[in-house]
């Protein structure tokens, strides 16, 4: 796809952005990502991956997400490890956080990955560190942007409990694994929803309040 250097030059930068994305793997990427995140929401797992698959062939450096940002082989690895393929999760979820060692997602579910396969030693140690990053992230955004965005991430609390939970649960030493791999799969699932929430609630508080 071609665009007109002139043309271009008189474009929003946002729309310019769009159409450049739209001319080679960025936009399929875009498009792939979104439709395993509604399958992965669903609990389709398996189509879930397939889109992801083919997000990864398409552009793995694509990015998804305004504040949450997360990459294409974090999808892939997260849905790798819901379709039980623990050894390749953990290839690809390693992959994940050498790229992007602020994606506290993929380190949760790369240390659920190696729990699930008996290294529950060095599981814990990236289940806490995900966690604990998770919750730093949302803390930062809701306290940051009090008087804009921030206000609709999180509205009830919930997340924050429930990653507050969790770490409570580890710190104590007392814990079972398989309540403590579900809890996290559980937050992880609502974590990953906090963005898309957050833009539906503004946009509905804008609408209501538009003059």
């Amino acid at each position: 796809m071609k665009l007109n250097k002139k043309i271009l030059g008189y474009l929003p930068l946002v729309l310019w952005v769009a159409l450049l994305s739209g001319c080679g793997g960025g936009f399929q990427g875009g498009t792939d990502i979104s439709r395993g995140r509604q399958a992965l929401f669903m609990g389709d797992t398996q189509s879930a991956l397939g889109y992801f698959q083919s997000a990864e062939k398409a552009n793995p450096n694509y990015i998804n997400g305004a504040e949450l940002r997360e990459g294409v082989l974090s999808y892939l690895g997260r849905a790798q490890y819901l379709s039980g393929q623990l050894p390749a999760a953990q290839a690809t979820l390693q992959q994940a956080v050498a790229q992007h060692k602020s994606d506290n997602l993929a380190r949760l579910y790369l240390g659920l990955t190696l729990a699930k396969q008996g290294d529950r030693k060095a599981g814990l140690v990236q289940i806490e560190s995900g966690l604990k990053g998770m919750q730093a992230f949302v803390n930062y955004i809701v306290n940051t942007f009090s008087n804009s965005f921030g206000s609709f991430w999180d509205q009830n609390g919930s997340v924050r409990k429930a990653l507050a939970a969790n770490l409570q649960m580890i710190a104590s030493g007392s814990f079972d694994w398989p309540t403590l791999i579900s809890n996290c799969e559980t937050v992880a699932i609502n974590y990953e929803q906090l963005e898309d929430i957050a833009t539906q609630s503004q946009r509905q508080f804008e609408q209501m309040n538009a003059p």
